[in-house]
C-alpha cells in the first residue's frame, strides 16, 4: 500500500490550467483481492474499468497549455475518484451489465481502506496543485464509449460538461467548437456535468474557481498519435474561451 495513487506531471509549470484525469488507469493494486476484480481482462479493458484514452489527451493538453496535470493510477471499479465519499456509486458492483466480483461483498471497512488509501490521497493532490496560484482554472479530462448499454450511437465526437451554477468557460468552449461543421458537440452531452461531491463540484465549484469538463468519445483517441492531434486542437480553443468568457 506504498505505491503514490497518482501522478503529477510538469508541477512547476507556470500556466493557469489544471488538467485532471480522474479515471486515467484500469490498475488494480495488489492489496484489493490481489490485484484482481473478479472480472475478465477484456472487461477491464473497456471504459468501465478507465477512461480510454484520457490520460494521454491529458497530459498533452496539459504541455500544449504549459500547466500542470494530475491523473489518478487506480481504476474506477477500485473507488471511483469521481465520486463524493457519500455518492453510492463509489464502488460499483455493477456496470453497463459486468458484474464486479470483488465488489459485491466489500464492507464499510473495506470501502474506508480504500478512501484512505487511494481516493483521498488523490484528492488532497489535487486540491494542492489547485491552490498553487489563486486564479486556477480547472480542466477535467473523461472520454465516453461510443455506445452504452447497448442503446443508440452517441453521435458526438466531444462533449462538454458544465454545472448550471457555473457555465460561463463551458458555454464559450461549447461555443467555439461548434464553429466547427464536421464536428458533433455535446452540450452538456452524453450526460449531465454535475453530480454533487463529484471532483469539479469539490474542487472547482466548492471554491469559486473557473472550469470545464472535456469528453472526447474514445475511439477517436485510441492512440498516442490522435491524442495528441486532438490535444493540439483544443487547447487554442480553451485559451481563447478563457480569455473571452464573462
Amino acid at each position: 500500500m506504498t505505491q503514490t495513487p497518482f501522478h503529477i506531471l510538469g508541477a512547476a509549470r507556470p500556466g493557469r490550467w489544471l488538467i485532471t484525469c480522474d479515471h486515467a488507469t484500469n490498475r488494480v493494486p495488489e492489496w484489493v483481492n490481489d490485484g484482481d476484480l473478479g472480472i475478465a481482462p477484456a472487461d477491464m479493458a473497456r471504459h468501465i474499468a478507465y477512461d480510454v484514452g484520457a490520460a494521454g489527451l491529458a497530459a498533452a493538453l496539459a504541455e500544449h497549455l504549459d500547466s500542470p496535470c494530475i491523473l489518478s493510477d487506480f481504476s474506477r471499479l477500485v473507488i471511483d475518484p469521481n465520486r463524493g465519499e457519500d455518492d453510492p456509486t463509489l464502488l460499483m458492483k455493477l456496470y453497463d451489465g459486468t458484474i464486479i466480483p470483488a465488489n459485491r461483498h466489500a464492507d464499510a471497512a473495506e470501502t474506508e481502506r480504500r478512501l484512505t488509501a487511494l481516493h483521498r490521497p488523490y484528492h488532497q493532490a489535487l486540491e494542492r496543485l489547485a491552490s498553487r496560484r489563486p486564479d486556477t482554472v480547472i480542466c477535467a479530462v473523461h472520454s465516453f464509449t461510443p455506445c452504452l448499454r447497448g442503446r443508440a450511437p452517441r453521435p458526438w465526437q466531444v462533449g462538454v460538461l458544465y454545472s448550471p451554477r457555473d457555465d460561463r468557460l463551458s458555454r464559450r468552449i461549447i461555443e467555439l467548437l461548434s464553429a466547427d461543421p464536421a464536428l458533433c458537440v455535446g452540450d452538456n452531452e452524453p450526460y449531465s456535468g454535475h453530480l454533487p461531491g463529484d471532483s469539479i463540484d469539490r474542487h472547482a465549484l466548492a471554491q469559486g474557481r473557473h472550469n470545464t469538463l472535456i469528453e472526447l468519445r474514445n475511439d477517436l483517441i485510441a492512440n498516442a498519435s490522435d491524442q495528441h492531434a486532438w490535444a493540439a486542437r483544443l487547447a487554442p480553443i480553451l485559451e481563447r474561451a478563457l480569455s473571452t468568457s464573462p
